[in-house]
């Protein structure tokens, strides 16, 4: 896409910028001066009584009438010349004519005109004089010193949409559409500008009516304003208040190859290369798709109609009404009326697909959509039945019935995201919503089941409840992540996701990027349309689900799920901001005798970035009592505060500190201390010279624990005497934070390592898949040292014991997908994962034997639940045949969770070569999607073997490759993050800073946090390093 130009001029800002109808009073509601002012001033009138009786000049006067005459004639002309000018999205603003109607715009060069739509010719006079009264309106915007409506970052509010009625045609032969919408506008405030969103399209017409009256409102002319991707409107009068109009507005545009507004896509079936179009609106992306008010705040109904192809059937968020067959082939469909919703969450599809339906108890129609063959298949039945099952729990859950007749989930192949919670018709990437039991792994359907339950949460967070304003996306994205572990639970009640594996998949993870200075808070102001794409990161998603977590625990469960209830009752159809969810929660409290100010709590974790380490000390001098301090966790402390103004010393939390008291064989129940100052003395009863104290009981709060010495080695201590007196939630929570304190410099290097040890009698999967989870990003600090034999023979044989327990996995391709044992079948993967990444010597045999057993009888025995290992095992060991077999399978497969696990596997080799060829030819659409492109190359830098080669193909690639992403939510941040997180040497960082310098584009956040993360990196090499050797070494030796 081609960059607009941005404007010269800039009008200065004012702190308060005021309507343009105020700046408009003592009567100047005409035009702006210019050439359309002075056409449209009053004119001087002539009558007999100035005129002299003589012959000579009454024939002079008659002259004069016939030449004022054709004056008139050739102005009302021109005109009506004027009215047929358009407006091009791309090119300058021209004037639209001074009439109800400003006309057709010229296709550019190539763009495809749709049949129907013959190309009018622009007219060139008078561009001049426009251009001169567009220069004279802004510079009047000027001297007031306010920015003129078009140019402020949010939509002026005095127009409110109320309802849009859009009708469709879509060319699938030539990927255009051409639309005509109707929207229906409430005056809140008198003003004769009408500004809107559009974006990337050709306006052909313009007409403005009142509703009630058959009078059109002239327009004097339209124009757009990159910069904001508004549309303009200019009327001859103002718009009067409280009096509804109808805007009319007839466009065309391309169905993008690309990800985002209306764009296209496609799959081959029997050879033939099949095209379907799809939309992806949120948050800011409606505005290609037709011009709209595309703010969360401006809900209204909508109408749609698409015309298309009989040979294929069009989907939107609602059902269809009519279909009206043409005898040329074409049909429109005409689909029921929304119920008021926002333009991200619109919704349309135009394909070939099929589909299976399933019926909720309440009624509710469910429908899968996918490519014939998939559906064929059954690959979309798993989807299909635990969607039906999910809108019954979430129904059951909230209170509060689905609020749509349907829900169509379409799965599509390609999409910039896993998922899309578009209210009615949610959109799918193929490899998320797709499953074959028969060749599907455990993590493979996990991954699927959470995607979907998450996906449907947003059908109340989100579609039927919206948050005001995109600096409160977590109100939705953190409800719909942490329902993502509830709603699974409710499926499979054993597998304990929200109490154990919400800590490592979401708890941790979303504290080491919270760790960091350049951090933000989970509530951020959001200004501009700019803005928005760095507010969708792990923190709006993680961290907010974690927060949510934290005051559900402390609320209690049934009184934050009455909270909840009510939360969506008062708010449905309507928009909501954090403060309305802290008023209803403290309402619920006080109804059960708490009366807690949530909201004075929350707004110290909701608007302050990152989070608390709790200090816990024992007092030598006193007997039971501790002293309980807090401060700011960072990784770096040299790092500069991303507020010069406010150091890391003026954060203060409200801590709800959970803590309990044990021994060799007991554990005492749990007390809560609300932790509100820096510094804290409190008394424990019965803490005994042998008793350690335990704080965070199950990790329900958003903060890390670290003690005394003493306590640290009794903690250890125990672990390795009896560890079950420690809840298995607690001691994963206690190898997470050994190993982040230490990397931080709170605790000496070997105390996490120490921890490790116990690890070979510990039973369940979840303090694994923590150390697991902790060491890996150590490795990848050592990984290219010489001294790096020494961590991975201590780490060889913590696991030793573990694997030869547990052993290999059976092929189970005859049992049932989901098995009873999902907590073992996890850990032995767990298991096997630590043994072949760290080298030992069985594991590297085996996967050898699997990989070789596969090639010579073409038949693939190897267990589903540890594929992805055993793939990346035998390509990073054996010759360049098995990577040509593996690429070759990965072509050949129809399976969606094969292909992924394939692709991945490619990017294991020790060969340089193939792991250079592999990234070239990531970027080639035709053999890698889109979205899986960002994988393969974040994949082959954490590889130590092509570490170097991604760096460098991202640097020479970059523009490419932000050209591709830059407009989509999350895929440039993860790139830049994947590629340099493990960047550790003084030379990468000076090549990061030196190409931060020079590049061009955006993502300047992600850049930010990834030279933190590299100087980070640099820092523990210089002041750890040799430390953890050391202790290694002697370990070692003992």
């Amino acid at each position: 896409m081609a960059l607009e130009e941005k404007r010269e001029k800039r009008p200065a800002v004012t702190p308060m910028m005021i309507e343009e109808e105020a700046a408009l009073r003592n009567g100047s509601r005409g035009l702006p001066p210019g050439p359309w002012a002075e056409a449209a001033g009053p004119r001087p009138r002539t009558t007999e009584r100035h005129i002299a009786v003589h012959k000579r000049l009454v024939l002079g006067f008659a002259v004069s009438i016939l030449a004022l005459l054709a004056v008139t004639m050739i102005a009302v002309l021109l005109s009506v010349r004027f009215e047929e000018c358009g407006t091009a999205a791309d090119g300058p603003p021209r004037a639209g004519g001074n009439g109800s109607i400003s006309g057709a715009a010229r296709q550019p060069p190539g763009a495809g005109q749709p049949p129907g739509r013959p190309e009018e010719e622009e007219a060139r006079g008078g561009e001049a004089a426009e251009e001169e009264e567009e220069e004279d309106e802004e510079e009047e915007w000027q001297r007031r010193r306010e920015l003129p409506p078009w140019a402020r970052p949010r939509l002026p509010r005095h127009l409110r949409p109320l309802h849009y009625n859009l009708m469709l045609s879509a060319f699938m032969e030539n990927f255009t559409f051409s639309g005509e919408v109707n929207v229906q506008l409430e005056v809140r405030n008198a003003s004769r500008y009408i500004v809107l969103h559009a974006h990337r399209m050709h306006i052909e017409a313009v007409r403005v009516a009142e509703d009630k009256l058959a009078g059109g409102v002239r327009v004097a002319r339209t124009f757009f304003y990159p910069q904001t991707q508004v549309f303009v409107v200019v009327l001859n009068r103002s718009l009067e208040v409280e009096r509804s109009y109808n805007l009319k507005i007839i466009y065309n545009a391309l169905i993008e190859n690309e990800l985002l507004g209306f764009f296209r896509s496609s799959y081959v079936l029997h050879g033939e290369r099949r095209f379907l179009g799809v939309t992806q609106f949120s948050p800011t992306h409606a505005r290609k798709a037709f011009p709209c008010f595309d703010e969360p705040i401006y809900k209204a109904t909508f109408k749609i109609s698409i015309r298309h192809q009989a040979t294929y059937l069009s989907l939107s968020n609602m059902p269809v009404e009519t279909s009206v067959f043409e005898e040329d082939g074409w049909v429109t469909d005409h689909f029921s009326q929304t119920p008021l919703m926002s333009t991200y969450y619109l919704a349309w599809a135009v394909c070939n697909f099929t589909y299976r339906e399933t019926v909720t108890k309440s009624g509710v129609v469910v429908r899968l959509y996918a490519r014939p063959d998939a559906i064929r298949r059954g690959s979309g039945d798993y989807a299909l039945n635990i969607t039906r099952r999910l809108i019954e729990f979430y129904e059951d859950y909230f209170k509060v019935p689905y609020s749509l007749p349907k829900l169509d989930l379409l799965a599509v192949p390609k999409h910039p995201y896993a998922a899309m919670e578009n209210w009615g018709l949610s959109v799918f990437v193929e490899q998320r919503i797709l499953l074959d039991p028969s060749i599907s792994s455990i993590l493979y359907l996990l991954d699927v089941t959470m995607v979907i339950v998450h996906e449907l949460c947003h059908q109340w967070f989100g579609d039927l409840v919206t948050p005001v304003w995109w600096e409160d996306v977590w109100l939705k994205e953190g409800f719909a992540h942490y329902f993502e572990f509830v709603g699974t639970d409710y499926l499979y009640p054993g597998w304990n996701m929200e109490k154990q594996r919400f800590l490592t998949d979401v708890l941790h993870e979303v504290m080491l990027l919270d760790g960091l200075a350049s951090s933000h808070p989970v509530s951020q102001e959001v200004q501009q349309a700019s803005d928005i794409d760095r507010v969708f990161d792990w923190i709006a998603y993680k961290k907010g689900a974690a927060l949510i977590r934290m005051l559900a625990n402390f609320m209690g469960h049934s009184v934050f799920q009455m909270g909840l209830q009510d939360y969506l009752t008062i708010h449905k159809y309507g928009n909501a901001a954090r403060n309305d969810l802290w008023n209803t929660l403290s309402k619920a409290l006080k109804r059960v005798g708490k009366p807690v100010n949530i909201q004075e709590v929350m707004d110290q974790w909701t608007l302050q970035m990152g989070y608390p380490v709790i200090t816990i000390l024992g007092n030598e001098t006193t007997d039971n009592i501790i002293v309980i301090s807090q401060e700011r966790f960072v990784y770096d402390s040299d790092t500069k505060p991303k507020d010069p103004a406010r150091g890391d010393n003026s954060y203060l939390w409200q801590i709800p500190l959970t803590i309990a008291v044990g021994n060799t064989s007991h554990i005492s129940s749990e007390a809560i201390i609300w932790v509100s100052n820096k510094s804290e003395h409190h008394r424990i009863p019965a803490l005994e010279e042998t008793s350690w104290l335990l704080g965070n009981i199950n990790q329900t709060g958003y903060f890390r624990v670290n003690y005394d010495i003493r306590n640290w080695r009794l903690l250890i201590n125990q672990l390795t005497r009896n560890h079950e007196v420690i809840s298995v939630s607690n001691r994963a929570g206690l190898i997470d934070d050994a190993f982040n304190l230490a990397r931080a410099g709170y605790l000496p290097q070997n105390i996490p390592l120490e921890i490790m040890r116990y690890l070979s009698e510990e039973k369940d999967f979840l303090p694994w898949h923590a150390a697991s989870r902790a060491l890996y990003p150590l490795d990848k600090l050592l990984d290219r040292t010489e001294n790096y034999n020494i961590f991975n023979e201590y780490i060889l044989r913590q696991v030793a014991s573990m694997y030869l327990k547990l052993g290999w996995p059976t092929n189970n391709l005859n049992k049932s997908l989901v098995q009873a044992s999902y907590q073992h079948e996890e850990l032995r993967r767990e298991v096997i994962m630590l043994a072949c990444s760290f080298g030992n010597k069985h594991c590297h045999q085996q996967a050898a034997t699997l990989i070789s057993d596969w090639i010579s009888s073409n038949r693939n025995r190897i267990p589903l639940n540890v594929r992805d290992i055993v793939y990346c095992t035998g390509v990073s060991l054996m010759d360049e045949d098995v990577w040509e077999f593996i690429w070759m399978k990965f072509h050949s497969t129809t399976a969606i969770s094969e292909k992924k696990i394939l692709l991945e596997a490619l990017t294991c080799s020790d060969d340089r070569n193939l792991l250079n060829r592999l990234l070239n030819l990531s970027l080639n659409s035709e053999v890698v999607l889109d979205q899986d492109a960002i994988d393969v190359i974040i994949h082959v830098a954490r590889n130590p073997h092509g570490r170097d080669l991604a760096w460098k193909f991202f640097r020479e690639k970059w523009k490419i490759l932000n050209a591709r992403y830059g407009e989509a939510l999350f895929m440039n941040s993860k790139l830049v993050s994947g590629v340099t997180e493990f960047l550790n040497t003084e030379g990468e960082l000076r090549e990061l800073k030196n190409f931060i310098k020079s590049y061009e584009g955006g993502a300047a956040v992600s850049f930010s946090r990834a030279v933190e993360t590299v100087e980070a990196n640099v820092r523990w090499q210089r002041l750890y390093k040799e430390e953890l050797f050391q202790w290694l070494r002697k370990s070692l030796t003992q």
